[in-house]
Parts: C-alpha cells; structure tokens; sequence
C-alpha cells in the first residue's frame, strides 16, 4: 500500500516524475504520428530563407530601396523570428521545420554570439565619449551635465546648431579646459587640442573634424563625424549615396593619419555590419565588439534598436564600453575606455 500510495503521489505531484510525466505524452502523441514529417514544410522554408537573408547579407543588392544596408542596421532583430519559429514548430508538431529552425539559430550565433558575453576589464588611461545631441533638443544644458558627469576624458558633440554652441561651450567649460567646434560637430578635451581642423566628407559642409589630444600617456588623433542618414526609396536614394560617399571620404581621412594612434567617435548611420561602411571598418574595430558587454544599442533613445553611434579605434586597445543614460536626445550617448600603447608613435 505504501509503495502504491508513493507511485500515486509521484505522478500526480509537481516533482521529475510529473514533469516527465509531461514530456512521455507529448512524445506519445508525436510517435506513430507519420506526418510529423509532412507538416510544416512551409515553416521549414521560412527558417532555411532566415538562414540565408542573414549568412548572405552581404550578397544583398543595395540598388533597390538601399535593401542591403537597410538589412545589416537590423541585422540582430532577425534572431527574434527563431522563437517563433520554433513555438510554430512545435504546434504545428513538425519534426522537419523543427530540425529546419537549427540552421538560422546556428547562424545567429555563429554571427552575434560574441556580442552575449561580457567582454569588459578594467585599467586603461583615457575615458572617451560621443553623444549625438539632436539640434531639435530642448534642453542642451542639462544634456550637456549629463554627458560630461560620465567622467570622460573626451567628449565629442554632433548635431550641434549655431545658437546652441554657445550653450553648450558655457555649460562643459567648467570640466573641459579644451575644445573646438567645427561646423556641426565638436570635441571637448581635458588635455591640450592641437591641430583642430574640419574633415572634408563630401558633404559641402562641414560635419566631421579631427585633433591631436595630448593626452598624458601620449598623442592620439581622434575623429569626430557625422555622416548622413540612409533614406529608403524604391531607388537608391540621393542620401544613401551620399552617405556612402562620405564614409568612403571619411576612411580615406583615417588611411592617410599620420599618427597610429585613432579614436574614431561619432554618430555615423550604420552598424559594424553595414557594408557602406567598409572604408571605415576594414581599418578600425568596434569598442563594444571588443570591449563591450550585449549590443550597446544607442538609437532611438526610447526603444534601442541599433547601434548607430560608434567608438572606433586603431593603435590603442579597448578596455570597456558602455551606453550612457537617456538625455534629451533621440540618441544615447556612447562610451569606453581604452589602453594607450606609449611605445607607439
């Protein structure tokens, strides 16, 4: 009677036996269910195209509505379809979608795997940060507390207007002794600036600068842009093509730095995956990539769904990387901290 009594209470509990318990009749119903092969084979082709859209995305034309990049800005959120993927699976009580849905969750992971785990460390001798302010902000002196109470060393402000320059010169100048605004961009230093001068990035205004900081474990040039946005059309838009062209004429800049020590900080309207950016990330690396902790998305503010706004480097290394809280900007504001080489020149 007691061994009955047991056997009873095990079943009908909430402990292993009941649980497998569970999985025993899901797999009974699925065993002798001869079309659990058959079905869901539209399901099956769904995932084997996911698969594809992202181990392919490169292959993807841009000549048509800026597909292309338009892909690799959202490239992460694809990942998002492999649950639901898998739940229809599961209803549907297909064996071939399931087995299916293995292949885009390989190629996620295979892709942003590395971006799961924490990658930060500690050390390193200059703090540097980028905010794209929005010139529609309406409130740049508290952005502007904000952003310099992060602690950074070097800060660079894009989106800037002419009447809020002043604000915000008035509002940093009591933490940076340094800086230098050109055109819509600009760079605050608590370490001497020199050789300050506007970028040329195809534009025909100026919306990129670069300048030597002085920094006390040697000079590193850093760079500050903003590239145009991506406009999608039914053709490749005048403004997709012109933010190509500026990447192109902002790599150009970074190739002929005479300094190897490069700070790249800016908001430039595409993500380490986009291939208009190639002239730019063939010679830099992400400081969330190799220093970062998950995705640092930094647009829009309200909801991050891409990481726009970089941190690029070349000749130092990468300790940590992180997002900053909202301020009155569309964006977040972006920063790390890096090692600089004093043996490099």
């Amino acid at each position: 009677m007691a061994q009955a009594y047991m056997t009873e209470t095990g079943s009908g509990g909430q402990g292993p036996d009941r649980r497998g318990s569970r999985l025993r009749r899901l797999l009974d119903g699925w065993r002798g269910d001869r079309g659990i092969w058959r079905r869901g084979i539209i399901l099956a082709a769904c995932a084997v195209f996911l698969a594809l859209v992202m181990l392919l995305h490169a292959q993807i034309p841009n000549r048509i509505g800026n597909l292309g990049s338009l892909t690799e800005t959202f490239l992460p959120w694809l990942g998002v379809f492999v649950p639901v993927l898998l739940v229809l699976g599961l209803v549907r009580k297909s064996v071939t979608a399931l087995i299916a849905v293995l292949l885009p969750a390989i190629v996620w992971l295979n892709l942003f795997g590395g971006l799961l785990t924490d990658k930060t460390g500690t050390g390193g001798d200059l703090t540097v940060a980028t905010h794209n302010v929005n010139a529609e902000n309406p409130d740049p002196s508290g952005t502007a507390r904000d952003v310099a109470s992060s602690g950074a060393d070097v800060l660079a402000l894009e989106e800037l207007t002419a009447s809020a320059v002043p604000v915000y010169e008035k509002a940093l100048a009591s933490t940076y002794k340094y800086h230098s605004v050109q055109g819509t961009v600009g760079l605050w230093s608590k370490y001497p600036l020199t050789g300050s001068r506007p970028v040329d990035i195809k534009l025909g205004w100026t919306r990129a600068m670069r300048a030597t900081v002085d920094a006390p474990a040697g000079q590193v040039a850093v760079y500050v842009a903003h590239l145009p946005s991506v406009r999608v059309k039914m053709e490749a838009g005048f403004t997709a093509r012109q933010r190509d062209k500026s990447a192109d004429a902002l790599g150009e800049a970074i190739a002929d730095e005479r300094l190897t020590r490069v700070v790249l900080l800016g908001d430039l309207n595409g993500t380490m995956n986009d291939r208009a950016l190639n002239a730019v990330t063939a010679q830099m690396r992400s400081t969330q990539g190799a220093a970062g902790s998950g995705f640092g998305f930094s647009w829009p503010a309200s909801f991050p769904m891409a990481r726009i706004d970089q941190i690029m480097v070349k000749g130092v290394e990468p300790v940590t990387s992180w997002t900053l809280p909202e301020t009155g900007s569309d964006h977040l504001p972006i920063a790390a901290r890096v090692k600089i080489d004093e043996s490099a020149s």
